[in-house]
């Protein structure tokens, strides 16, 4: 994942990003932010924030979140869990550069990290559900791509037909109907009638894939500090790179 191996951030830096580095007390402010979380086991519990974080910079996958309180504090978990919220910072400055690159308006919020749904985490990736949560500018660029989606009238009859189940209307599922055995149109709602609720969805999952493409490509240049790697990148001994 660093394409860099012989360059090495300054003192201080947990990365650096087109040459400028990216402080390591940016990363502190986030593990503040997101205490080890109290569950059963990896995943079952959302992630809470704890409010405002600050950072010290001046520009601030989908991948594993903080270990759970359940398991035990070892070094390796400690490791992975800086560089995971490495990876939320190194999101953040990137998607300030690219709100830049694109002419969008800089947001005008501060860094903050309320509760973060698990449906998020489960669908997003813990890095990117809590970039999204914690980086304005990350939700802004995000926007920007969901907007600039073209779902074609072919993607949205397609679907229609195919989650028929969906569409059922309320007569129909208190009588219990089959959606997929003997029915008549009048157990569907009218596809106009959902045709935009569809766009909506389809626009968002095709926006988060074009997110996701960014951020991958974004971030394939960035040098991290040792301890600061990707969590996933295969080439310390505790990665981890399970989605």
């Amino acid at each position: 994942m660093n394409r860099h191996e012989d360059e090495h951030p300054p003192e201080g830096a947990c990365a650096v990003v087109d040459g400028d580095p990216i402080p390591r007390g940016d990363v502190e402010a986030v593990l503040a932010a997101i205490p080890v979380r109290s569950g059963r086991a990896r995943g079952d519990a959302p992630l809470q924030g704890r409010g405002a974080v600050s950072t010290s910079g001046s520009a601030a996958g989908r991948d594993q979140p903080p270990p759970t309180a359940s398991q035990p504090t070892t070094p390796s978990a400690e490791r992975q869990r800086r560089r995971w919220a490495t990876q939320v910072v190194v999101a953040d400055v990137l998607a300030r550069r690219a709100c830049e690159d694109r002419g969008l308006p800089p947001p005008d919020a501060p860094l903050t990290l309320g509760p973060i749904p698990q449906a998020d985490v489960a669908s997003l990736g813990s890095i990117v559900a809590v970039t999204l949560a914690y980086s304005p500018a990350a939700r802004t660029l995000l926007t920007h791509l969901e907007a600039r989606q073209h779902i074609p009238e072919t993607a949205l009859r397609e679907y229609y037909e195919h989650n028929r189940d969906r569409f059922l209307t309320v007569a129909a599922l208190r009588a219990g109907t089959d959606p997929f055995g003997a029915t008549k149109d009048a157990d569907f709602l009218p596809y106009e009638h959902v045709k935009a609720g569809i766009e909506g969805e389809l626009r968002q999952a095709a926006g988060r894939l074009a997110f996701f493409s960014w951020l991958d490509l974004a971030r394939a240049d960035v040098v991290y500090a040792h301890g600061y790697e990707h969590p996933g990148d295969p080439s310390h001994p505790d990665h981890e790179h399970r989605h």
